[in-house]
């Protein structure tokens, strides 16, 4: 799929209130954390769905290494520093695609030197991406305060573009959905 068919998918999806059938979980259900260990979790203490309830959640599906995720770091960072305090939390979920990706230091390392300072779940093992049934780096799913699974949407991101943009309203819509 590609940009805007995604995003078609997410905003229907919110229209229709269904949600993305793409994971293990029953439609419309994301897949609880797949790493528990405070080793697997960078810039925080590992996370659950239930301690996000009623959050709008951004997860970012990437490797240090994939250039098309680099390329999307700025409009990561610029959707989090604009919607964070609107409630917006934004998750990384580091999935290596080449051998050097998979060494947790290697990770830290890259976190640190990108400024990530939001939490980032190292999945080495790719038990989040399967439980995802995820393909591509990167890619972005909402979690709404319904609880919703929404997504995904495919490739860079980039502030100010169309899809971006696109992407910045369904995540604004969530934004001001009620809590349950």
């Amino acid at each position: 799929m590609k940009g805007i068919t995604c995003i078609a998918l997410v905003a229907l999806a919110l229209a229709t209130g269904s949600a993305s059938s793409n994971t293990q979980s029953p439609p419309g259900v994301p897949p609880e954390f797949t790493h528990h260990r405070a080793s697997e979790w960078l810039n925080s203490e590992p996370l659950t769905l239930a301690a996000l309830k009623g959050k709008v959640v951004l997860l970012e599906v990437w490797a240090f290494k994939c250039v098309n995720c680099l390329n999307s770091r700025a409009w990561v960072d610029a959707v989090e520093h604009d919607k964070a305090s609107a409630g917006l939390v934004v998750i990384g979920v580091h999935t290596p695609e080449l051998p050097e990706e998979k060494a947790p230091d290697a990770v830290k390392h890259a976190v640190d030197r990108l400024g990530i300072h939001y939490a980032v779940m190292i999945d080495t093992d790719k038990s989040y991406w399967n439980a995802l049934h995820n393909q591509y780096w990167p890619a972005f799913y909402l979690i709404g305060r319904d609880g919703h699974l929404y997504g995904p949407v495919l490739g860079e991101m980039h502030v100010g573009e169309a899809r971006s943009q696109q992407l910045e309203q369904v995540i604004d819509q969530l934004l001001k959905a009620p809590a349950p």
